[in-house]
C-alpha cells in the first residue's frame, strides 16, 4: 500500500530499534510460555508425590528468573519500540511543517487553519499508536499465539487443542469484515475532528467581532451542532467496538468452556493428568490475549491508515511558485522595477472573471518612491503580491533589475523585499523579537532605532516590561496603530533594496504619519520604495504616482500632473479635503 510505502522510509532510519526491540519481546513472549510448564510440574510432583521442598524451591528459583527476564525484556521492547514511534512522530511533525511552509498561497485559500491543525495532532498521534503500540500488538500475539499452540500441542494434548482453537478461528473472519468498516469510520472521525478544529478556531481568532455584534448565543449554537456531529462520528466508532469487543469475549468464553468440558475429561480418563490439566487453561488464559489484541491491532492499523493517507495528501501537495530551470545566479538587487503590460488574474477565475491587474505599463527608477492610489478592490495589494512572487504573473512581464521574476531565486527575491502587510501580523512574541524577526542576528540598537523611526519607540518604553513586552496572539494585546508601526520598524531593520508599504499609516493619526515619512525619505535615500495608500496624504510626496481603478491603470505621474489631470486623483483628492474640513469643523 502507498501509505506503507510512505511511512517505510521513516521506519527505516530506526530500523536496529525495531530490531532490538522485537528481539526484546520474543524473549519476554518465549519466557512466558515456559511459566505454566513449570507450574504443571509442580502440580504433577506434588500430586505424585514424587517431587520433595528441594525440588519445589528448584522449580520456583526458575520461574523467578524467568520473571525477571521477562521484566528486563519489557522494559527493552518499550525503550526501543515506543522510543522509535515517538522519533518518527516528531520527524513527520517536523516534515509537515516544512513542507507546508514550502507550499503557494493558493494551498492555503483552499484549505483552513483548523484542519491542518488536525493533522498536526489526531492524525499524528494516530500514526505514532499504529508504528509504536500496534507493532508491539501485532508481534506479540502473532508470536504468543504460534507459541502457546505449540506448548499446548507439545506438552498438553493434540486433541484438546483442536476443540480448544477451533471457535477462535470464527475470530479470522470477524476481524476481516470488522478492519474494513473500522477504516471507513476512523476516516469520518478525523474529518468530523478537523471540522471541530476549525470553528474553534475561527470562533477564538474572531472573538472581538463575536463580542462586538453580541453573537455569542448563535456561535455557541453553530458550535454545539458541530460538537454534536464530532460526538456521532465517534460514537459510531465506539458502538463498533461495543458490538465487537464483547462478540470476541463470548468466542473466547466458548472455547474456555469447551476446554474445561473435554480437557476435564481427559483427566479423569487419564489421557492427561492434572498438572497438564491446569497447565492448558493457563494456555488458554494466555491465548485470550492474542485473540483480544487481534482486534485492538486492527482498530490501531485502521486509524493509523486512515491518518497516514490524510498526510500523505499533504505531502503529495507541491508548491505552485518554485525556483525553475530559468533561475540565475544573483546574490543582490538594486531595485529597479519595471512592468510590461502586467495583466493578472487570480488561480481559479475563469475568463469571464475581470483580471485584478489589466495591461499595466510602468518604470520604478532605483531609489524613486511610487505611490500606488486606488479604492478598495482595485489591484494594489495583488501588485504587491506580484512582486514577491506569492503568485506567478506570466514571464516578462515583471523585471526586478532588467530580470524576469523567474530569473531571481526566491530566496533572494524576498530577502531583498521589506514588506509590511495590511493585516500587520504580529507573533506571539516580545516586542524586540517581533522587530527583529526579518534579521540574522539582533542588534538591540538597530531594533532600537528601527521603532523611533517608526515612531513607536515611546509607546514601546511607557509598556512595564519595554521590549521584552509580550504581545498577544496575531499582537491582539496592541492597538491598530500600535501594530502597523511596530510592522514598519520590522520591515525598516530589514534594510532591503525594495521596501513595500501596504496601506501601512491607515491606522496613525496625521501628525505621526508625517513624521513616518519624513524618517521614511532620510533613510530609503538610494532605495526603492512603494507605498500603497487610501489617502492621498500619505503618497504626495512621492516621486510618482500609479492610480489603479478596477486593475486597471487609469493615471500615472508626480502630484501635480494629476490634480492637473482634473481625474480621479483630483475627484479624490477634493474629497479627502472636505471630509478633513468637516472633521476639524465638528
Amino acid at each position: 500500500m502507498k501509505e506503507l510505502k510512505f511511512v517505510g522510509r521513516y521506519v527505516g532510519r530506526h530500523g536496529i530499534q525495531y530490531v532490538l526491540g522485537i528481539a526484546a519481546l520474543f524473549i519476554v513472549d518465549l519466557m512466558n510460555v515456559y511459566i505454566p510448564q513449570l507450574t504443571g510440574e509442580i502440580t504433577d510432583g506434588l500430586e505424585a508425590q514424587t517431587l520433595g521442598m528441594e525440588g519445589v524451591r528448584s522449580l520456583v528459583v526458575r520461574i523467578l528468573i524467568l520473571g525477571a527476564v521477562i521484566a528486563v525484556g519489557r522494559f527493552f521492547w518499550r525503550f526501543f519500540i515506543f522510543g522509535a514511534s515517538r522519533s518518527i512522530e516528531k520527524e513527520m511533525r517536523n516534515d509537515l511543517f516544512a513542507h507546508l511552509e514550502k507550499l503557494s498561497m493558493r494551498y492555503y485559500n483552499e484549505h483552513k487553519t483548523g484542519d491542518l491543525m488536525a493533522h498536526f495532532t489526531n492524525d499524528l498521534a494516530s500514526v505514532r499508536m499504529f508504528l509504536g503500540p500496534t507493532v508491539i500488538t501485532a508481534f506479540d500475539a502473532s508470536v504468543m499465539l504460534i507459541l502457546v499452540l505449540a506448548q499446548m500441542i507439545l506438552y498438553v494434548n493434540v486433541k484438546l487443542t483442536l476443540v480448544a482453537v477451533l471457535p477462535l478461528i470464527l475470530i479470522i473472519f470477524g476481524d476481516y469484515f470488522y478492519g474494513k468498516f473500522m477504516h471507513r469510520r476512523f476516516i469520518r472521525k478525523q474529518e468530523a475532528f478537523s471540522d471541530l478544529t476549525d470553528q474553534v478556531q475561527e470562533a477564538v481568532s474572531g472573538i472581538r467581532v463575536i463580542k462586538a455584534f453580541v453573537q455569542e448565543r448563535k456561535e455557541l449554537a453553530a458550535f454545539a451542532k458541530i460538537n454534536r456531529f464530532n460526538q456521532e462520528k465517534n460514537l459510531s466508532v465506539v458502538r463498533l467496538q461495543a458490538l465487537f469487543l464483547p462478540l470476541l469475549d463470548l468466542i473466547v468464553g466458548v472455547s474456555s468452556l469447551l476446554t474445561l468440558l473435554y480437557g476435564g475429561y481427559l483427566a479423569i480418563v487419564g489421557e492427561i493428568s492434572l498438572g497438564q490439566f491446569v497447565a492448558f487453561n493457563s494456555y488458554i488464559a494466555m491465548l485470550v490475549w492474542p485473540m483480544i489484541a487481534a482486534g485492538d491491532c486492527i482498530t490501531y492499523v485502521s486509524q493509523g491508515l486512515a491518518s497516514l493517507n490524510r498526510i500523505q495528501v499533504i505531502f503529495q501537495e507541491q508548491p505552485d511558485i518554485v525556483d525553475g530551470k530559468e533561475v540565475q545566479k544573483v546574490e543582490e538587487l538594486e531595485g529597479e522595477i519595471s512592468l510590461d503590460h502586467l495583466t493578472f488574474s487570480y488561480p481559479g477565475e475563469g475568463e469571464t472573471h475581470v483580471p485584478a491587474l489589466e495591461d499595466i505599463t510602468l518604470e520604478v527608477p532605483v531609489g524613486s518612491t511610487l505611490a500606488i492610489l486606488g479604492r478598495t478592490g482595485s489591484g494594489k495589494t495583488t501588485l504587491a503580491n506580484l512582486l514577491m512572487r506569492l503568485y506567478d504573473a506570466k514571464p516578462g512581464m515583471i523585471r526586478i533589475d532588467g530580470r524576469q521574476l523567474r530569473q531571481i531565486p526566491l530566496q533572494v527575491l524576498r530577502r531583498n523585499i521589506a514588506y509590511v502587510p495590511q493585516d500587520n501580523f504580529l507573533f506571539s512574541d516580545t516586542l524586540e523579537n517581533n522587530i527583529a524577526f526579518g534579521v540574522e542576528e539582533k542588534d538591540e540598537e538597530a531594533v532600537r532605532q528601527a521603532a523611533k523611526d517608526a515612531c513607536i519607540h515611546d509607546n514601546i518604553m511607557d509598556f512595564p516590561d519595554g521590549y521584552q513586552t509580550v504581545v498577544g496572539e496575531r499582537g491582539v494585546t496592541l492597538s491598530g496603530g500600535q501594530k502597523q508601526r511596530s510592522s514598519i520598524a520590522r520591515a525598516l531593520l530589514k534594510d532591503a533594496p525594495i521596501l513595500i508599504l501596504d496601506d501601512a499609516l491607515s491606522a496613525v493619526d496625521t501628525d505621526t504619519e508625517e513624521q513616518i515619512l519624513k524618517n521614511l525619505r532620510a533613510n530609503r535615500r538610494g532605495k526603492t520604495t512603494l507605498i500603497i495608500a487610501h489617502r492621498i496624504s500619505t503618497i504626495q510626496q512621492a516621486d510618482h504616482i500609479l492610480v489603479l481603478d478596477e486593475g486597471r491603470m487609469v493615471e500615472y505621474g508626480t502630484h501635480e500632473e494629476l490634480m492637473a489631470l482634473h481625474g480621479l486623483y483630483r475627484s479624490i483628492y477634493e474629497k479627502q479635503q472636505l471630509e478633513k474640513q468637516l472633521n476639524e469643523a465638528q
